[in-house]
């Protein structure tokens, strides 16, 4: 089990930290992209600023040799409308990037253009003196004065005069760029994983605070297990959670084991002192018989094997309730079964309403409840035992009402108790086994309804039994 706990430690660690470990990949990417935009925007927007201020320098008609080309150490080129570059930055080595290779300017063939009203690569229609508003950006490689670099590159068309149209094309050094991305790019190998060790920590220790208390039922249902001893009760942590929940259950589980691992030892200690009585009358009959045939009594043989068969029959019907058997859900006419349980019966009286009233269940069942409740009505009758069958609602009723002393308030509910009799100077061959109710109750209950008892109108008792019908259904069936 510790074993387990270490597992489950190690799987809720290893799940926040993956969590997190995503989560932070998640960010720690969408850092780096928002930054390099922006710093390439920001390159981006100084290389235009370059690019305008030399073509505002052409728009006016500067020579090329009088320009601004070589400030900052940022390289420019500037390109006629045949591609020949006429004018560079003084130190330009190399170059990539512009669509334009040559570093060194050489006089344009044509100077002044022939056309003046053509339009420039950017499809814009300028008028001299005219800078163009569509800027193009680039990414390329520049080498000045043997520093080799990266840029980016803005291109602004300007139309001269005498020159025809130019375009300017102007560098911003990308060193800030990758040097911000790359330092927070170690920043992030280096924290992230000192981050995750100490979430992976922090969840290891809280896990295994939380999963203390469940190590303490684990020890304590382990010890329970060995001593066998169901009164123990494991530990409830004040902490008002989930596992405080666990261990609560867990205590009304046991509570109610040992509830029922202590009826179940009071019913086989009951049924043991039950079966002895029978059987050691049967036994003494039969060695009597054996020693003197003439003094055999056949007739109380027979009784207590009878006896003994019903205790037997009650007890099997008992168990296999026990054991949770289902009834069946087959339609039960109350009314016939209520007529055919009092067949045979002396001053057994049926009555019920006009047509059928019906449960579901098992037939065999609900007649031996009403045939355990006119046993027990007619062992107590002076005179009269009488059954009605009716509708109350949507409920099937069957009554059984005898004339008989009735039952105290006090033991109304001790008498469905398995093995008690009130009567205790009652023989047991009159009173039986103290079973008839018990089953009965619990065959009711089985079926969704109730047994209970209660004072007749007239004096004597009156059990009541309840079963869920479906009053139309039947009605429609009729």
């Amino acid at each position: 089990m510790s074993r387990l706990f270490a597992s489950v430690r190690a799987r809720a660690t290893l799940a926040a930290t993956l969590v997190v470990a995503v989560a932070l990949v998640a960010a720690g990417t969408a850092v780096l992209l928002s930054l390099r935009s922006n710093l390439l925007g920001e390159a981006g927007t100084q290389a235009e600023r370059s690019a305008r201020e030399v073509a505002t320098e052409l728009a006016v008609g500067t020579p090329y040799a009088d320009l601004s080309l070589d400030v900052d150490d940022r390289p420019v080129q500037v390109v006629d409308d045949d591609g020949v570059l006429v004018a560079a930055s003084e130190d330009l080595e190399r170059i990539s990037g512009t669509g334009v290779d040559a570093v060194k300017p050489r006089p344009a063939a044509s100077p002044g253009g022939e056309d003046d009203d053509a339009d420039d690569d950017s499809g814009e229609s300028l008028e001299p003196g005219e800078i163009g508003g569509r800027i193009t950006v680039s990414d390329g490689s520049a080498t000045i004065d043997g520093d080799t670099e990266d840029y980016r590159f803005a291109a602004v068309p300007v139309k001269t005069e005498d020159r025809g149209t130019l375009t300017v094309y102007a560098g911003a050094p990308l060193s800030a760029e990758h040097g911000a991305v790359n330092t927070a790019l170690t920043v992030m190998l280096i924290g992230f994983p000192l981050l995750l060790a100490v979430v992976a920590w922090v969840t290891w220790l809280v896990t295994r605070r939380a999963l203390r208390p469940v190590e303490g039922i684990r020890r304590e249902m382990a010890a329970i297990t060995a001593s066998e001893d169901l009164a123990r009760r494991v530990p409830v942590p004040g902490t008002h959670d989930e596992v405080a929940r666990l261990a609560t259950t867990t205590n009304e589980t046991l509570a109610a084991l040992e509830s029922s691992v202590e009826r179940q030892r009071g019913f086989v200690a009951d049924a043991s002192h039950e079966l002895r009585s029978p059987i050691a009358s049967l036994r003494t009959q039969l060695e009597v018989a054996a020693a003197h045939p003439e003094l055999l009594d056949l007739d109380g043989a027979v009784a207590d094997t009878v006896r003994l068969q019903r205790l037997a029959a009650d007890l099997l019907l008992l168990a296999r309730l026990d054991a949770g058997e289902r009834p069946a859900d087959a339609r039960v006419d109350l009314a016939a079964l209520a007529r055919e349980a009092a067949e045979g019966r002396a001053g057994v009286r049926v009555r019920g309403d006009e047509g059928v009233v019906s449960a579901a269940g098992s037939r065999g069942q609900l007649g031996r409840v009403l045939a355990n409740l006119l046993d027990n009505a007619e062992r107590h009758a002076r005179s009269v035992v009488e059954v009605s069958v009716r509708w109350d609602g949507d409920t099937a009723l069957v009554a059984v009402t005898d004339d008989g002393e009735g039952v105290p308030a006090a033991d109304r509910e001790r008498i469905f108790e398995r093995f008690v009799r009130l009567d205790d100077a009652r023989s047991r061959d009159d009173g039986g086994a103290g079973l008839g109710l018990a089953i009965a109750r619990d065959v009711a209950v089985r079926h969704g309804g109730t047994l209970t008892v209660h004072d007749a109108p007239a004096g004597g008792a009156l059990f009541e039994l309840r079963l869920p019908g479906d009053r139309a259904g039947t009605a429609r069936d009729m």
